[in-house]
């Protein structure tokens, strides 16, 4: 039952959620197994470029350390506000979802390149909590039944845990720019006097990730029309003349 009841809910995930979340627990598992190490996982552009370990551009943000408490504070973190966005704001708006996905691990990336950080993926966690946060302003928190604050103080909070913690806030930090910098393009500049869409979705994203939605007004042909179809019985007849 409990394995039927998680297979349930595993299924029942958002598409991006669960390709998220089980790439990121399929690599930790392989590292925890020894099948590979975090130095083949981490981000450096020198391999990247000059070796062409180009999985690395993507395998940095898949791995968020070995099995313990921070692992799965992450993942917790990872798989709420991700689900939370996607069958939120983002619901029926997968190439949207993915673009989001592309332009921050894109920003990230920029940044990783002029910084030693190893690995981006706390930092994307942290852009889906702010991004979240932002678009729920309303929504009160409560953090270990310790503090009560409303939803945009959230990535201020992780950030002063992690920082308790002992972690540096950098990665933190890097996650609150670059959820603003999408927040402030997608959802101010374009209401503000003179300003204008500027994050558009790619074509070839909506091709592949949203279904295209039925025309309400679209009238066929009357030839095109289902009653105006042959039946199995007129078929039949036309494939055997009497």
């Amino acid at each position: 039952m409990a394995y039927q009841g998680f297979a349930q809910e595993y299924l029942g995930m958002p598409a991006v959620t669960r390709a998220y979340t089980t790439a990121c627990v399929i690599t930790t598992a392989a590292v925890q197994l020894e099948f590979i190490t975090p130095f083949q996982l981490y981000f450096n552009p020198d391999l990247i470029f000059r070796k062409f370990q180009i999985w690395r551009l993507i395998t940095n943000f898949l791995f968020f350390g070995p099995l313990g408490f921070s692992f799965f504070f992450n993942m917790i973190f990872l798989y709420r506000y991700c689900r939370m966005l996607e069958e939120g704001s983002f619901r029926g708006r997968t190439a949207d979802f993915v673009f989001m996905f592309l332009f921050g691990g894109f920003l990230m990336t920029l940044f990783g390149l002029f910084a030693s950080l190893f690995f981006l993926g706390q930092a994307f966690t942290i852009m889906l909590v702010y991004v979240w946060s932002r678009r729920n302003p309303y929504i009160r928190m409560n953090f270990f039944g310790l503090l009560n604050f409303q939803a945009p103080f959230l990535p201020w909070v992780l950030m002063g845990f992690s920082l308790l913690l002992g972690n540096s806030i950098i990665i933190d930090l890097l996650g609150i720019a670059v959820g603003h910098i999408y927040y402030f393009l997608e959802d101010v500049f374009p209401n503000q006097p003179g300003g204008k869409k500027l994050l558009l979705t790619p074509g070839f994203l909506k091709m592949v990730f949203d279904t295209p939605e039925e025309d309400p007004n679209y009238n066929p042909l009357p030839e095109d029309r289902p009653e105006n179809q042959p039946g199995d019985q007129d078929q039949n007849q036309q494939q055997h003349p009497q």
